[in-house]
């Protein structure tokens, strides 16, 4: 768990966790709420939450990108790409961040 906090890839799994998070409430809780009961407050409160978290996810993805030397066509893409579909950044995590990490930590 130390190794999240004081690492770029840990920091980053971190993120992308919240982010995820962050955009499953907002899509399957907060907006069916606002049109269909009508309590535009989830979205209110969410909405700038996971905007914030989406953008720091974005500039720690492209920071990560440039410490790691990763191919900007392949990986950097996936990474980005997985924050806009929903349970993306679970994937990624799972499929390339946490080999990245496991693999910085035994060297």
């Amino acid at each position: 768990m130390k190794t999240l906090f004081s690492t770029n890839i840990g920091r980053l799994r971190i993120i992308a966790f919240l982010e995820g998070v962050s955009f499953i409430l907002l899509l399957f809780i907060a907006t069916p709420m606002k049109y269909y009961m009508d309590s535009p407050a989830g979205t209110k409160i969410l909405g700038p939450i996971h905007g914030a978290l989406f953008i720091l996810f974005i500039l720690n993805a492209l920071s990560v990108s440039v410490e790691e030397n990763w191919k900007f066509t392949k990986t950097t893409w996936k990474v980005l790409l997985a924050s806009i579909l929903p349970f993306g950044t679970f994937y990624i995590d799972h499929t390339i961040l946490k080999e990245i990490q496991k693999s910085k930590e035994a060297n």
